[in-house]
């Protein structure tokens, strides 16, 4: 893996030695992984103080979200992203949990993607003790409908409780069902929906300031439109897939397109793994 941007004062050193004449003294090549020579495997550590959750996420919620587009802008292949990923993208998907303290998922990806409990991890046991945060992070589904089967491993046996988000007009027999499968059910919404803004809120309340949302593209897009997206780990996969898949976000558009500066860029296998911070 090699770290594109922010470009370092060693990049730029690199580059003056490669354009430099032939009869230049040469300086060895240190294969560091700020260099673009430095193409190499990251250590878990290492990822995880690449996306390090910013100073303000001690004191107030940071949402983050982690997604993967193909080139010609595809958000999922056959109703999966797992097709457009790699080795690395899903070595970088599990540091984001690892570093999390709540993952935010709608209900249509929770069916697609087969979603699991999360597990505690030992590479982030320490860091994640420091920040006083539980062993693994929680699982936050956002549904209208609860249409969710509640006997799968996500409800009845997560390392911390599920937490269903729901609209006060959702279904109240599905809530109890949710209630006695184990789950704890957040109201955050006047109707049957949730309103991203109270999603976002009622779970930093709960002390789960460090926010990861996984989509679906439906789900992102409320949040885009809400205004309340603070920053996107976007993995931009070197692949086509043509067809009539879903973007990243969708749902509601927005009178003002939303503008996010980019924050780092690393590469591995034609693979651009991207964060970009809202302005």
């Amino acid at each position: 893996m090699r770290r594109l941007l922010p470009v370092t004062d060693m990049t730029a050193h690199d580059a003056t030695v490669r354009d430099a004449p032939a009869h230049d003294t040469p300086v060895p090549d240190t294969k560091s992984d700020d260099t673009p020579a430095g193409d190499r495997a990251w250590s878990l550590e290492e990822l995880a103080d690449a996306y390090a959750y910013p100073p303000e996420a001690a004191s107030g919620r940071w949402l983050r979200a982690n997604m993967v587009s193909s080139l010609d802008g595809a958000g999922q292949h056959d109703g999966r992203s797992q097709p457009l990923s790699s080795e690395a993208d899903m070595k970088i998907f599990g540091t984001l949990r690892g570093l999390a303290d709540v993952v935010v998922v709608g209900a249509e990806t929770v069916r697609s993607e087969g979603y699991r409990p999360a597990r505690a991890r030992d590479a982030f046991a320490a860091r994640r003790a420091a920040a006083g945060q539980g062993p693994a992070p929680v699982i936050a589904v956002v549904t209208a409908s609860l249409d969710l089967d509640f006997s799968l491993p996500l409800f009845t046996e997560p390392l911390v409780p599920t937490l269903v988000l729901t609209g006060a007009g959702s279904s109240a027999e599905r809530r109890a069902e949710a209630e006695r499968a184990g789950a704890e059910v957040v109201i955050a919404g006047d109707d049957r929906g949730v309103d991203p803004e109270r999603a976002v809120a009622a779970l930093e309340e709960r002390g789960l300031r460090r926010q990861l949302t996984e989509g679906g593209p439906r789900l992102l897009g409320q949040f885009v439109a809400a205004g309340v997206l603070d920053e996107l780990c976007l993995t931009l996969s070197p692949t086509m897939t043509a067809g009539t898949a879903q973007r990243i976000a969708g749902g509601p558009s927005v009178a003002v397109p939303k503008r996010f500066a980019v924050a780092s860029v690393l590469e591995q296998d034609g693979f651009l793994f991207t964060r970009y911070r809202r302005i």
